[in-house]
């Protein structure tokens, strides 16, 4: 009985590690299947082809900036054709023709300038109206809105009154400012007269 025991013990013991060797070579496979795999994936992108690639990109987002070009001109000229209207051939047009096309732009300028005036007005309403709401959730919610102040140096009015003083005790601005001579009497008995030679003239 003991040895039928021990016979099934080992028997059991070999049974699990032959079930832990397959599950550990199972994922060994699979480790390696995954390796091979992203090695594989890694190496398809090779330098030729990712060059190949960029290029079509750049040629790509060039063919599109390209068109969305061309739309953003076509719309241009589809708002200024709505909004001015067509140009009108004035070379070859006679005096009369002329002068109404002058009248109907001239009415066009004025009913423009109205509607400009009407949209500037509402602005500057829906502006007013949210400043004048704003204000109001502020004082809801009992926040205050500072006012910007200007910055002011303190040291400023000392220095005037500083200066003021300065001024007061300053003689030399009250003074009279005196003229000053060209030439002293020396040097006008050092100047030689016109009518007396000099010592060198006299020499010979």
């Amino acid at each position: 009985m003991a040895d039928d025991e021990r016979k099934r013990l080992e028997d059991e013991k070999k049974r699990k590690q032959a079930e832990t060797d397959r599950k550990r070579a199972e994922v060994r496979a699979r480790l390696e299947e995954a390796s091979k795999a992203k090695k594989a994936k890694k190496g398809f992108m090779t330098p030729d082809r990712k060059k190949k690639l960029r290029l079509l990109l750049r040629k790509k987002a060039a063919e599109e900036l390209k068109k969305e070009q061309e739309r953003k001109a076509a719309e241009r000229r589809r708002i200024i054709e709505e909004r001015c209207g067509k140009p009108k051939n004035v070379d070859d047009a006679s005096e009369a023709n002329v002068k109404s096309i002058l009248i109907q732009y001239h009415k066009r300028i004025i009913a423009l300038e109205g509607e400009k005036y009407d949209l500037e007005y509402e602005v500057a309403k829906k502006d007013f109206e949210i400043a004048d709401l704003n204000s109001q959730v502020n004082d809801l919610r009992g926040k205050f809105m500072k006012p910007t102040l200007k910055k002011v140096s303190k040291y400023e009015n000392k220095f005037a009154k500083l200066q003021k003083k300065a001024a007061e005790f300053n003689f030399r601005n009250q003074l009279k400012q005196v003229k000053k001579k060209e030439f002293t009497l020396e040097e006008e008995d050092k100047e030689p007269k016109k009518s007396e030679k000099a010592e060198w003239q006299t020499k010979k």
